[in-house]
């Protein structure tokens, strides 16, 4: 349960620090985020990314990359386990506002539910974190993320979207995350018709960031991809392909 009361604006804190990105006025027609048909079988992890763990939370989701039709692949198994993978980078989604990736999972969890906080566990997820603008923020919100960045010693994200594969709610359907309205989910897949099939998405995040916070959107701060399965106490096992982002 911890996990779920910091995903809001807390914990999502390490992923305020960037490794860079284009500029404003580059030229690149896209930015490759995660590169994981590009790594070796030797490596550990994928170039540019590294566990996404969270205090109180001992038993994690083991993220391996592996070989899949051919292609090298992230693996994720959750088994009653709560950690994530994460890139530290900054993108301007008003350059770059598209995101595109594949993943395939196996199995949908039974007691996962979007609405509730016990249920707030899915078998596949993506996660688009938003950097600090204090010029967007009232006083009394300013005063909230000085005192988190006293404590952390980094500003927090502004907020975050979460595209996720989820075993029950309709495909299309948005709503806050059951702990925080800082953190808006996208239900992008619903139920087991494509499990062991691999899906492409793609999302604009620009797009969907005006529909969902009445603003648009302020840098991107890093992103993320998330196996967990520790409030509904259940096994999942996601393969996620390459990450990337692009001009419309």
């Amino acid at each position: 349960m911890y996990v779920k009361k910091i995903i809001g604006w807390l914990f999502l804190s390490g992923l305020m620090a960037w490794t860079g990105a284009p500029g404003a006025n580059s030229t690149e027609s896209m930015i490759m985020v995660g590169h994981f048909s590009a790594a070796s079988p030797e490596e550990i992890l994928p170039r540019g990314w590294e566990p996404m763990e969270f205090k109180k939370i001992t038993n994690h989701t083991s993220y391996v990359l592996i070989r899949d039709d051919g292609t090298m692949v992230i693996k994720a198994h959750s088994n009653s386990s709560s950690s994530g993978l994460m890139r530290r980078i900054s993108i301007d989604p008003m350059q770059y506002p598209v995101v595109s990736w594949r993943w395939k999972t196996r199995n949908m969890l039974k007691k996962g539910d979007v609405t509730l906080k016990s249920g707030d566990d899915y078998p596949a997820r993506i996660y688009i974190t938003f950097a600090y603008d204090g010029a967007r923020l009232g006083f009394f919100e300013k005063a909230k993320y000085n005192a988190a960045k006293l404590i952390y010693g980094e500003y927090p994200p502004m907020g975050a979207i979460n595209y996720i594969w989820d075993g029950k709610a309709p495909q299309g359907t948005t709503l806050p995350n059951a702990y925080t309205a800082r953190v808006m989910m996208v239900v992008v897949e619903s139920g087991s018709n494509n499990l062991n099939t691999w899906v492409k998405e793609r999302r604009n995040i620009r797009e969907d960031y005006r529909k969902l916070f009445g603003q648009e959107p302020p840098m991107i701060s890093g992103v993320a991809i998330m196996t967990d399965t520790d409030n509904t106490g259940e096994e999942a096992t996601t393969f996620y392909g390459d990450i990337t982002f692009s001009k419309e």
